[in-house]
């Protein structure tokens, strides 16, 4: 691992001749992602996989909101000391924020984005309630700092058939300790100005030259297709993927799929 200006540490992968920037889901750090397809990629890419703010090496941030401009900053910092001009984006969930904002950042550099059951297309109900407003975030950390009636409720609705068993068991899985919850509610509310206009994403990548590859899986429970229809309805049908995967394996497909690309 290695730290990059303002606290933007990341993990250092395969030898390949294009640059890939990548940025995880929520709950992972950049190794635990992209470390598992190194082998595929790793021959064509060198992969520069960040761990995202409060997660992994960056556990600790202690910034409240993440703003495009200092995103923007940040990055530019990187690129500088890396001596990077051309390079190609990779997010998955959470990761797509960041994938996104990279891409309306610096469309110039920009070859290929390929986004993974992506956040940001579309917002969820949910997050909106969450993180909108003061009192949301306020109920938010509390229902953080004591999930007794939130476990209690999701089991319920498993049990009645009104939520899928997967989507519950993921959500134990990231929520399962006070550490994982801090993480989590930091994140939500933090990464709430990474917001986009999805018809002028896609005019960017077009006058720039942007390939956007969208993958979905056939079996994620967590990002349904409608989430990112924004987002598919404007490319060529050939550029929106839909892959025999659930959500924790989508990236391996992806991956290999990908591969297919420099055959």
């Amino acid at each position: 691992m290695e730290l990059g200006h303002n606290n933007l540490p990341y993990h250092k992968l395969g030898h390949g001749p294009r640059i890939l920037l990548a940025f995880h889901g929520i709950g992972q750090d950049g190794l635990s992602c992209f470390k598992p397809v190194e082998h595929l990629l790793g021959k064509h890419y060198t992969i520069y996989a960040f761990d995202l703010f409060f997660h992994g090496a960056n556990a600790d941030c202690q910034i409240n909101v993440i703003s495009k401009p200092f995103w923007k900053e940040l990055l530019s910092d990187f690129l500088v000391k890396n001596v990077i001009a051309d390079f190609d984006i990779m997010g998955f969930s959470m990761g797509g924020r960041f994938a996104l904002t990279t891409m309306e950042t610096f469309p110039e550099s920009v070859k290929n984005t390929y986004l993974i059951a992506p956040d940001g297309i579309s917002e969820n109900p949910l997050y909106t309630l969450a993180v909108r407003n003061a009192a949301g975030r306020k109920l938010f950390h509390q229902v953080m700092q004591k999930p007794g009636f939130f476990f209690q409720t999701i089991q319920l609705l498993e049990n009645a058939k009104l939520i899928n068993s997967s989507l519950v068991r993921f959500t134990q899985q990231i929520l399962n300790t006070p550490q994982k919850r801090e993480a989590i509610f930091k994140s939500w509310t933090a990464f709430r100005d990474l917001r986009f206009d999805i018809p002028k994403i896609a005019q960017l990548a077009e006058a720039n030259h942007i390939r956007i590859l969208l993958f979905t899986g056939q079996y994620d429970k967590l990002l349904k297709p409608h989430t990112v229809s924004k987002l598919a309805g404007l490319l060529p049908t050939d550029q929106t993927i839909r892959l025999k995967s659930g959500h924790s394996q989508l990236v391996a497909h992806a991956a290999a799929w990908i591969c297919t690309l420099f055959e």
